[in-house]
């Protein structure tokens, strides 16, 4: 990870519809360069194979003005929904760096077969943006839960007030962070419907964004310059059972870094 995309945070923008954006269309050598890009980004699991298509936007049901879509592959073992919203938000910051527009498309379907042996997990639909101004301008105005909401403890300045602007399925927001010495991420694991999303997607969703999370998280940490001799200690767990605990999150903090993640219900 690197500070461009950090910076990216800021700028980046839901576009639920593209709409006087400019009539630029994104070049081969650009379509390319995303492919190239999406291969070095870092996982959250190496463990977990992984991979893009680009196809246009009218072989999937996406119809929100964009000119392609991104589909994720992934195989499906242990935590590869996290896995895979951890790597899409990469290249979701690193698109904004490119001037293309971009839009989670959690109910995307498309026409495209299994590509090897991966099967597609989401979308995001992309169009170049000729226009900056259409960009987001103060995150800070955005809808979101307060720091107050979403995290217990110490708070981590340059990182506490950022991570909270992390896209989610129909801002959902599930995630709560716990800092009583060691740096605890949970998902809130709520009964019902949230939005659009039917109560049986809702936990398939919210893994997502808990990847989509904790890229923010990582990525905010980085750019903080933590190193060993901060006390903040991840470990990372899926909804069942404990995932390997020494996941290396490229943060150059040593051997004492883990993730964890966990399930809250409902009180």
């Amino acid at each position: 990870m690197n500070n461009i995309l950090y910076e990216m945070i800021f700028r980046r923008k839901s576009f639920h519809i593209f709409r006087n954006v400019g009539n630029e269309s994104i070049s081969k050598d650009e379509l390319n360069d995303i492919q190239s890009a999406y291969s070095d980004f870092t996982p959250l699991n190496p463990g977990i194979k992984t991979a893009i298509r680009i196809v246009p936007e009218k072989q999937t049901n996406c119809k929100r003005g964009g000119e392609y879509c991104v589909l994720l592959y992934s195989e499906k073992k242990d935590g590869y929904l996290q896995n895979i919203g951890y790597l899409g938000e990469q290249l979701d910051l690193y698109l904004v760096s490119r001037n293309i527009g971009t839009l989670w498309f959690g109910i995307g379907k498309t026409k495209e077969e299994p590509f090897e042996d991966m099967e597609f997990v989401i979308m995001f639909s992309i169009r170049k943006i000729s226009d900056d101004s259409k960009y987001r301008k103060d995150m800070f105005k955005s809808k979101r839960k307060s720091v107050e909401e979403i995290w217990e403890g110490v708070k981590i300045p340059g990182v506490s007030d950022i991570v909270r602007f992390a896209p989610s399925a129909c801002n959902s927001q599930p995630w709560l962070v716990k800092n009583d010495g060691e740096l605890m991420v949970y998902r809130y694991k709520k009964p019902g419907k949230r939005g659009i999303m039917p109560a049986d997607k809702v936990s398939f969703y919210n893994c997502i964004d808990m990847g989509i999370f904790i890229c923010f998280m990582d990525i905010c940490l980085e750019y903080r310059k933590l190193d060993r001799r901060d006390p903040y200690i991840f470990e990372f767990m899926d909804e069942i059972r404990r995932l390997n605990p020494q996941i290396d999150t490229n943060l150059k903090v040593g051997d004492e870094l883990k993730i964890q993640y966990k399930e809250k219900a409902d009180d």
